[in-house]
């Protein structure tokens, strides 16, 4: 028997790894399962996040192709979470389709003040918070 026949005749290791022999060094066959999805706004901005500040997660998320998973998450959990508080804050702001006919600079300003808020709470429970 050679000796790269043992190589080659190696069984499975407990992760449960294939190999393949490449000039006598064997090398995982890592094959990522994840779904590639479309990462938002939001998703990018928990990615930037994790990368600088919770850099174990980010680690743990990328090595067990999970990462792009999670941010499709965040970002429609983020996206949801945004809308719904736009349209709350704007009803409980008596923001209405009248005002922006009547006074377009104030519907202007209270929109942007609206879209501000709901940002600030997205980013606060969503996205910088694990």
């Amino acid at each position: 028997m050679r000796q790269n026949d043992g190589l080659r005749n190696m069984k499975k290791d407990r992760n449960s790894f294939d190999y393949t022999e490449v000039n006598g060094v064997l090398l995982p066959n890592l094959v990522s399962t994840e779904t590639q999805y479309d990462i938002g706004v939001w998703g990018m901005r928990h990615l930037d996040y994790i990368k600088k500040h919770r850099r174990v997660l980010y680690h743990s998320l990328l090595t067990s192709c999970k990462l792009n998973t999670h941010l499709h998450e965040v970002d429609i959990r983020a996206e949801e979470m945004y809308s719904q508080l736009v349209k709350q804050l704007k009803e409980q702001q008596g923001i209405t389709e009248q005002l922006k006919a009547d006074d377009m600079m104030a519907w202007v300003q209270a929109m942007n003040s609206i879209t501000n808020q709901a940002r600030e709470i997205v980013n606060n429970e969503v996205i910088y918070s694990i």
